[in-house]
């Protein structure tokens, strides 16, 4: 048993908090798994999880240690996959979700081209504005716009995406022009909801002159297609928050138009989410590289075609 087969192990106890749930995700038994980290605690003098019945945490020695540890295997992935040829036949299915607009947009028009190069891979693209959880669902990689709420994930930021506020004039008719996010609120602007069960954001965040601020807008429109969002803002319904790269065109054409533009939203991250295990596989890591310098691209061009509010 090598010394970096128990770091791993170690690694993930820490990350799933379960001596049973990191065996299941490493395919080892519970037996190997204890084994594992008692000759780790052994090697290094220490306790590095305190032990119940019931609950298992990681001790102060252990804390300092997984950091460390998250380094070293890091070094390690990275060196080994220098020396693996992957373009090498890579095969298999991958499992990739992403939002609604992001995948349609800049993910999916990418993907005859990834399979034109790499004709033994299968993707399968998942689309939805729910938030995913890969290890549950078995997915490899997820796109993602915002903050991931498990920290155990490895994060590739791909860039930071411009927000915009907008309607369609005929809504600014006859609603009047929002000048910032206390207007959308007191003056009870419709504002166009993305929701979904277990949706964690009910407000829009945005800059202010004394930095950002969470506001509680309302409406009577919600949905969980931000898609479907847009559209009803084409149709005059409402305000609706996107991502620029999602409404540069209607916004060059005037089908829809900047809003409450003296507190713009916040942009948010953009970013490719996977398991420290699925970050060794070919396939997982050919399809991030492939995607993420398209990905970006495209969302820094569809940003330059719009002036900046």
């Amino acid at each position: 048993m090598s010394y970096l087969d128990n770091i791993r192990t170690f690694v993930r106890v820490y990350e799933l908090g379960s001596m049973s749930a990191a065996g299941r995700d490493l395919r080892i038994s519970p037996a190997v798994t204890s084994a594992r980290i008692s000759q780790l605690e052994d090697h290094l003098g220490v306790r590095l999880f305190q032990r119940t019945t019931r609950n298992l945490s990681a001790t102060e020695q252990g804390e300092a240690f997984y950091s460390g540890a998250c380094t070293v295997l890091d070094a390690v992935d990275e060196a080994e996959a220098r020396v693996v040829d992957l373009t090498e036949n890579p095969r298999g299915s991958l499992y990739v979700s992403a939002p609604l607009g992001m995948g349609r947009r800049l993910i999916a028009p990418h993907v005859p081209g990834f399979l034109a190069e790499y004709p033994e891979i299968s993707v399968r693209l998942r689309l939805t504005d729910r938030t995913v959880d890969l290890t549950s669902e078995g997915l490899d990689l997820a796109f993602f716009l915002g903050q991931p709420e498990d920290s155990t994930l490895r994060i590739r930021k791909i860039s930071d995406c411009r927000r915009v506020l907008c309607a369609a004039p005929s809504y600014v008719a006859e609603r009047g022009m929002p000048e910032t996010g206390h207007d959308l609120v007191r003056n009870r602007h419709e504002c166009l909801n993305l929701r979904y069960p277990g949706a964690a954001e009910f407000q829009w965040r945005l800059e202010t002159a004394d930095g950002p601020q969470r506001f509680a807008v309302s409406g009577r429109h919600e949905c969980d297609d931000g898609d479907v969002l847009t559209d009803w803002a084409l149709a005059g319904q409402g305000v609706v928050m996107k991502p620029v790269f999602e409404v540069a065109d209607h916004l060059n054409s005037g089908v829809l138009v900047p809003v409450a533009t003296q507190t713009p939203p916040v942009p948010v991250q953009m970013a490719c989410l996977y398991t420290h295990r699925r970050h060794q596989d070919p396939k997982t890591r050919l399809f991030m590289e492939f995607m993420i310098d398209r990905v970006g691209a495209a969302v820094r061009k569809a940003e330059a075609r719009v002036s900046r509010a």
